[in-house]
């Protein structure tokens, strides 16, 4: 009895999973794309660009070492003020550490972030919450530090 409920179980997931794993598979690739573009608009200088991967809404939330910003043209305005030019920036890199789905239409991502600029090489870690709106994943809450 143990070994038919065993296989049925074996049996279900087989044809279960594969897709649910395929979804993930394709919105994990989705947001590492996002990131990607991210690297590369900073790198080139442009926030607005940058700025493409968080959700455009007052309710988009920014948490880093100066406290809580809401608001995409709050944030950006914050990044503008930081990073006024392109030696500022540096070179931006992630490390992302772990991806985790949620739901089809939620995930929460962790990893590092690296500037190298010609002076120095500040780093530190984030947490992400991204959101899948109108088809698109988008942070919707970004933890810095």
């Amino acid at each position: 009895m143990k070994k038919s409920i065993f296989s049925l179980v074996v049996l279900v997931g087989c044809f279960l999973f594969p897709s649910i794993a395929q979804t993930q598979s394709k919105s994990e690739k989705a947001i590492r794309a996002a990131m990607a573009a991210q690297e590369v608009a900073w790198n080139t200088g442009d926030l607005p660009g940058f700025m493409e991967g968080y959700w455009k809404s007052d309710r988009l939330c920014f948490i880093g070492s100066r406290g809580l910003t809401y608001g995409w043209e709050e944030t950006l305005s914050n990044y503008q003020k930081g990073y006024p030019t392109k030696e500022a920036m540096g070179n931006l890199s992630f490390t992302i550490l772990s991806v985790q789905l949620l739901s089809k239409k939620s995930a929460y991502v962790i990893g590092k972030w690296k500037l190298d600029r010609q002076k120095d090489t500040p780093s530190g870690h984030f947490s992400l919450l991204w959101r899948k709106i109108n088809g698109k994943w988008y942070i919707v809450s970004d933890h810095s530090s």
